[in-house]
């Protein structure tokens, strides 16, 4: 087989093809937690924060003060963000709880369908008995 064909039939394998599907759909759940996160959630951290916009924090490391991290950064002043580290944070466990909640409902209806797929019928030992009698007459 030549380099083509054998690039079209790695591609062409299922297990390439669910990974390919996997990255499209997770990347357009991502856009919808990070809405979620962005326009839902942290405006009522920043509520409980009293208004904390933690991007804003910052240590200058030449022992000025500045009154804002862009007049800092436009004086060409070395600084520590850590603010964007604790935002960071925050988003992290934001967002891990928020796909917490989706794949546990997920789960939880993945249950509901397997209890509900499972066909009423004879066990396999009343239907070895069936067969017994049946085979006795």
């Amino acid at each position: 087989m030549g380099f083509f064909a054998d690039f079209k039939a790695s591609l062409m394998r299922g297990n390439v093809l669910s990974l390919a599907t996997a990255v499209v759909i997770g990347g357009a759940f991502g856009k919808i937690v990070g809405s979620a996160v962005d326009d839902i959630i942290m405006p009522i951290v920043g509520l409980i924060t009293g208004g904390v916009d933690f991007t804003q924090k910052f240590v200058s490391l030449n022992g000025q003060s500045y009154e804002n991290l862009a007049a800092a950064k436009a004086a060409g002043a070395s600084v520590l963000t850590y603010g964007n580290l604790v935002q960071a944070i925050i988003n992290f466990v934001i967002i891990s709880f928020f796909i917490f909640v989706v794949l546990r409902a997920a789960e939880k209806a993945k249950k509901k369908e397997e209890v509900v797929a499972a066909p009423a019928g004879p066990t396999q030992e009343q239907l070895l008995t069936q067969i017994r009698d049946l085979l006795k007459k």
